[in-house]
């Protein structure tokens, strides 16, 4: 089978949705991206492992292999889109449309078309001359809970030397993230007849007092904590989303907070989760069973490369631009317990991404491949 060029590739995976989101009327399984992708490795002789998430029904994983044994290098991205704005596209999201030097498309940054240039660049290299594997790594549900990622990280069935995540970063090596908590506390209280406040417990007013207390978390970590290398240098506790009651005459019996914690390299997850939960502990007393603090979904480590690291040295020399942190959230913390090197790094910017009429500046195609195959040949071909 011949592979086809570079802007039918981009073509046929656009056109094909994988959308994952929380709501269930948008989410869709990813399986017919995989199953393309594997279709393309296979005709150029990778070996395809195909593995459904075992904390996602319906979503997949694959590995696709050339070579054996352990090391060499493995390129690595996501296979799912977020929804789109109907209505605030120009065109078809999912029919890639070259305007302007542009390529239009969801997903066309982040990040299936990273897909694409990785398939290019393995057609024009003499893929006999590896001597140390080469593997690709396509995972779902990176867009909502990471469970593809984190179910790779927990089988820990490849050992690469070093990996690159192709998430858009306009080809500038980024070395370290933050992470991603995302919380939800829940006061629950006793309704009643708003004639007679006392005679009931008001979920609202003791929310009043958690928020009083999470703005001294707030201040907590700006003093606590601290890391030159971001604009934010200190973990932020943001407040997102809080409902309760459902009329003006009735004591209100519930009430949900939802906050958005960042926690950066060096500080765990639970540290901020256990500083968030101490906080509350006096009014948790004070109202026996009435407060509950719970994960939205599972934490988001933070993410550092080690310091000293060939794979960053190389990144570098061979896209001419300086490694960088970053202030979104990526795969790299589980891609990295699989005891590898890892950065991010990949064409298109990271404000395109997650916007309507998504695209890719076609002046990323040549330097990016460029950038791949020295990777190839530097970390498989030794």
């Amino acid at each position: 089978m011949s592979l086809p060029t570079f802007l039918n590739l981009y073509k046929d995976l656009i056109a094909i949705p994988s959308i994952s989101s929380t709501d269930s009327s948008w989410d869709q399984s990813n399986l017919k991206v995989i199953n393309q992708l594997a279709s393309w490795l296979e005709t150029l002789g990778f070996k395809n492992e195909i593995h459904e998430v075992s904390t996602a029904p319906g979503k997949y994983n694959l590995i696709a292999t050339l070579g054996s044994g352990d090391g060499g290098l493995l390129l690595a991205g996501h296979t799912d889109t977020v929804p789109y704005d109907e209505g605030q596209w120009l065109s078809d999201p999912f029919k890639v449309i070259q305007k302007d030097n542009r390529l239009y498309g969801l997903g066309s940054i982040d990040m299936k078309g990273f897909f694409a240039f990785v398939i290019e660049v393995l057609k024009e290299i003499d893929l006999k001359k590896l001597n140390k594997p080469l593997r690709i790594l396509a995972t779902a549900d990176e867009e909502t809970t990471m469970s593809g990622a984190q179910d790779i990280a927990q089988q820990k069935s490849i050992k690469p030397d070093y990996a690159i995540i192709g998430e858009p970063t306009g080809l500038v090596p980024v070395i370290m993230h933050k992470g991603h908590m995302s919380e939800g506390i829940r006061i629950t209280g006793r309704s009643g007849h708003s004639s007679d406040p006392d005679k009931g417990l008001n979920a609202i007013e003791i929310m009043y007092l958690v928020i009083g207390e999470l703005k001294k978390v707030q201040l907590r970590f700006k003093e606590k904590y601290f890391n030159e290398h971001f604009a934010v240098p200190y973990p932020t506790l943001n407040f997102g989303a809080i409902n309760g009651g459902d009329s003006p005459n009735r004591i209100c019996g519930c009430c949900d907070l939802h906050i958005d914690m960042r926690p950066i390299p060096g500080i765990s997850t639970n540290e901020l989760f256990i500083t968030v939960k101490e906080s509350l502990s006096e009014i948790e007393k004070r109202y026996p069973n009435s407060v509950e603090i719970y994960h939205l979904h599972d934490p988001i480590p933070s993410y550092q490369c080690p310091e000293h690291s060939d794979l960053i040295d190389n990144a570098q020399i061979y896209t001419g631009n300086k490694a960088q942190s970053a202030n979104y959230c990526t795969e790299a913390p589980f891609i990295q317990q699989l005891g590898c090197d890892t950065i991010v790094l990949g064409p298109g910017h990271i404000a395109q991404a997650h916007q309507p009429n998504e695209y890719l500046d076609l002046a990323f195609v040549k330097p990016t491949k460029l950038v791949i195959e020295k990777m190839i040949k530097q970390y498989c071909i030794v």
